[in-house]
């Protein structure tokens, strides 16, 4: 009483299909570990004698109960004593419902929801705190195989609770649609990308740490730099020289040759009408 009197107003809340789905694979979780958790029992038969003394104790349980109970004159249950229980329930209930007062709804405000948040924070802590020091216990294959038939109970009885669907065919139109909302949101991710990110620098403070830092780097590199330059100088690549490279080498000389005399030729030709065309501009 004095438990029910401390309780306050409560507010009902609607026991729905996903509460009654929880429910159940509670239940059902809790058998198959029951099942689980039972040994491989030898099944002994039903004598005779067992089933002497299971009559005995039931006789012997019957007699005490009696004995303890006095000399009561048995009334049968008429209707009148029907409708007075009924009426008896419907008064409980009527009266319960009076009890409960007008509620003036309160919006909720920042500050509410600050307070509700802290109150969530301390008392994570406090139950972090009151945690003492656990054992850790190693995942064995036999956790692992409850853990694999819980989640196929689960599979099983959500698909179970599924309605059947119909299915719809993928149309020209709708296949439009889908394409123009990919276009949009690729549209609308590109344009909030060049609006935040794009153009602009990241700022990092030259500290002198990072200005000692780059020195180091870049000594670091020009070392790593000269001592591989001062390991490759000398060297060379030794290349195989086989018959066809040999003759485009010796083509491609020809070739030189051939243009590099050809406007040689030309330019000896130039000169020579040129210091004519003096000659001539001289003496005439």
């Amino acid at each position: 009483v004095l438990y029910k009197e401390s309780v306050g107003t409560g507010t009902p809340t609607p026991v729905t299909p996903e509460m009654e789905r929880v429910k159940r694979n509670q239940e059902i979780c809790s058998s198959v570990l029951y099942k689980e958790n039972i040994g491989t029992a030898t099944p002994t038969p039903v004598t005779p004698e067992m089933e002497r003394v299971k009559r005995n104790q039931e006789i012997i349980s019957s007699v005490l109960y009696k004995d303890n109970v006095g000399k009561v004159t048995p009334t049968p249950i008429t209707p009148e004593m029907e409708r007075v229980k009924r009426n008896q329930e419907i008064i409980s209930s009527v009266l319960y419902k009076e009890n409960l007062g007008r509620a003036t709804p309160t919006p909720i405000t920042p500050e509410m929801e600050r307070v509700k948040r802290n109150q969530e924070h301390i008392s994570s802590v406090v139950y972090k705190e009151g945690l003492g020091k656990a054992t850790p216990t190693p995942l064995t294959p036999e956790m692992e195989r409850v853990k694999r038939n819980q989640e196929h109970i689960s599979s099983v009885l959500y698909k179970e609770h599924l309605a059947k669907g119909t299915p719809t065919p993928m149309t020209p139109e709708m296949e439009r649609a889908k394409r123009n909302q990919e276009n949009i949101s690729s549209v609308l991710y590109s344009d909030s990308f060049r609006k935040q990110v794009q153009g602009k620098a990241a700022y990092v403070l030259d500290t002198p740490e990072m200005r000692r830092v780059r020195e180091t780097q870049k000594h670091i590199s020009t070392v790593k730099y000269h001592e591989d330059f001062e390991k490759s100088k000398g060297s060379f690549t030794p290349v195989v020289t086989d018959p066809i490279t040999e003759r485009v080498k010796k083509n491609m000389q020809d070739f030189s040759d051939i243009n590099y005399r050809g406007i040689q030729r030309r330019v000896v030709e130039m000169e020579r009408k040129r210091v004519d065309q003096d000659q001539e501009n001289l003496t005439g």
